[in-house]
């Protein structure tokens, strides 16, 4: 899952944000300075990715895009989901979409003196421009795509996924509404953070 879905499902503390986006900052990073609040979070993020690659909405998700990019998929499907997310956000919560980011922004905001350098600069960039009003919209969601396609290292086609996602979107859009109630019911009931008060 991508950054919004981690936050909508880490609880509602500066710690649990912190470790619930540190997963996708963990390569070169010693963990065990952080607290066990932070750490909880971050085996958070581990369960959600894991339980999302192994979900059979989501492996058939995959299936939608073209064989030569199929290897990006879960990329781009991450991105996705979160577009999802917010399209469909009054079924998965009672929070107004913009109360919440502003919450979780505020306790990333909190929570950035303790993280690694180069997760203070992406968060700080998340926050001050606003990443999920841009995920909230399909261009915004190929701008996203755009960008980690620049980042890769070698020549690849991974913003094409973006024709894979407009051509398939209502059947992604199904696997979705399918995957993601059990994602939330998991996460409550058997997420490394479900034991905390």
């Amino acid at each position: 899952m991508n950054y919004l879905a981690h936050l909508f499902l880490a609880r509602k503390t500066p710690d649990s944000h912190f470790g619930n986006l540190l997963g996708d900052f963990r390569r070169g990073v010693d963990v065990s300075v952080y607290s066990n609040t932070v750490l909880l979070g971050l085996e958070n993020h581990y369960a959600v990715d894991k339980f999302t690659d192994a979900h059979e909405s989501v492996v058939t998700a995959k299936q939608f895009f073209h064989t030569s990019r199929r290897r990006f998929a879960p990329v781009a499907l991450d991105i996705y989901f979160d577009h999802l997310l917010i399209l469909h956000w009054r079924t998965f919560s009672h929070i107004p979409f913009e109360q919440f980011c502003a919450s979780s922004f505020n306790l990333l905001e909190l929570g950035l003196p303790k993280m690694p350098r180069t997760m203070q600069h992406s968060i700080g960039h998340m926050i001050t421009h606003n990443w999920f009003e841009d995920y909230a919209k399909e261009e915004g969601i190929a701008k996203a795509i755009s960008v980690v396609a620049k980042r890769i290292r070698f020549s690849n086609e991974f913003h094409k996924t973006v024709d894979d996602i407009e051509k398939y979107k209502h059947a992604i859009e199904k696997q979705f509404l399918s995957f993601f109630p059990e994602l939330i019911t998991f996460v409550s009931q058997h997420g490394p953070e479900s034991t905390l008060k």
